[in-house]
């Protein structure tokens, strides 16, 4: 039986990716999540039981998680929950899986930036080069496509570390068309 969970964690191995010879991309790390209680005693939070989680990506995701993805970062997982008894000589246990649907960082904890990521698939592509994925999502193919890395899926080249201005609350980055119009709305409207 496959049940469908969410769980927020802490990454607790560095992601491990490979490809196999069909070219089938996984990508797969550890995940600890642990409830907070508060102890009313005390008048403190504490940890309590940590729960560990083998996720597992395939595909597109698998690529983007090896990306973007570090031990010790805050995770929101989404995905299949998969409970798998296994026997050695020694030992016996119970292994938890999720096979992930999809993963992003906690904005919880952190800040993060965005970078949208194209495969290059020969037979998306129409006969000027251009694709019909470039033309749905407003790509222009001639603007920039990424070239395919050796796994097969495109480079990305994230746009580094955001600064945040705590005195001010902005944010060091170069202001785009988009960013001058979407300050120049009012709000409310």
């Amino acid at each position: 039986m496959t049940d469908i969970i969410t769980v927020t964690g802490v990454v607790g191995t560095d992601p491990r990716h490979t490809v196999l010879n069909g070219g089938l991309a996984i990508t797969s790390f550890r995940l600890a999540s642990t409830r907070r209680v508060f102890d009313r005693a005390k008048g403190t939070w504490e940890d309590g039981d940590t729960n560990w989680y083998t996720i597992s990506a395939f595909r597109q995701l698998a690529s983007n998680a090896s990306l973007s993805i570090r031990k010790g970062e805050r995770l929101i997982v989404h995905g299949r929950l998969r409970l798998r008894a296994w026997e050695t000589s020694e030992k016996s246990g119970t292994a938890v899986e999720i096979e992930a649907d999809s993963i992003g960082h906690d904005l919880a904890w952190c800040v993060t930036s965005y970078a949208k990521v194209r495969s290059a698939r020969p037979a998306d592509h129409a006969a000027d080069g251009s694709s019909a994925a470039d033309a749905a999502d407003g790509f222009d193919s001639a603007a920039g496509d990424a070239a395919p890395s050796v796994s097969g899926w495109p480079e990305v080249s994230p746009r580094g570390p955001i600064e945040l201005d705590v005195d001010h609350d902005t944010i060091d980055e170069t202001e785009t068309e988009t960013d001058a119009a979407f300050d120049a709305t009012p709000v409310g409207v």
